[in-house]
């Protein structure tokens, strides 16, 4: 099983930007579709944004289309999701998780290893 610990969360102003890390041990992030998942208060887990394995197929959910980026280092065994423009409603923990398929699901159950997750905070 691949370990995945995200990073990076904190407390940004609307409008400013923010990268957040998942790290990946225990196996090779590169052969796996990476998700980053999200959930707010009193609200359901949704997708954000997924990667392919090999890293040039990105998906991204509607809310974030233009203002997120996703991307992987192989090296560093990471994928980052890079936020910019937040808004107060992007307030949530962040999650990050892999799946054997090759290419990125929004389908939660389609995922086997997920992180802890990380907090951002939007204020305004």
């Amino acid at each position: 099983q691949v370990q995945l610990v995200e990073s990076g969360g904190g407390l940004v102003q609307v409008g400013e930007s923010l990268r957040l890390s998942c790290a990946a041990s225990g196996r090779t992030l590169s052969n796996y579709a990476v998700g980053w998942f999200r959930q707010a208060p009193e609200k359901d887990r949704e997708f954000v944004a997924g990667i392919d394995a090999g890293g040039s197929t990105t998906v991204f959910a509607d809310p974030v289309k233009g203002r997120f980026t996703i991307t992987r280092d192989n090296v560093k065994n990471t994928v980052y999701l890079h936020m910019n423009r937040l808004k107060s409603e992007d307030t949530a923990v962040y999650y990050c998780a892999t799946t054997d398929r090759r290419v990125p699901t929004k389908w939660e159950p389609q995922y086997d290893s997920w992180g802890q997750g990380t907090q951002v905070d939007v204020s305004s």
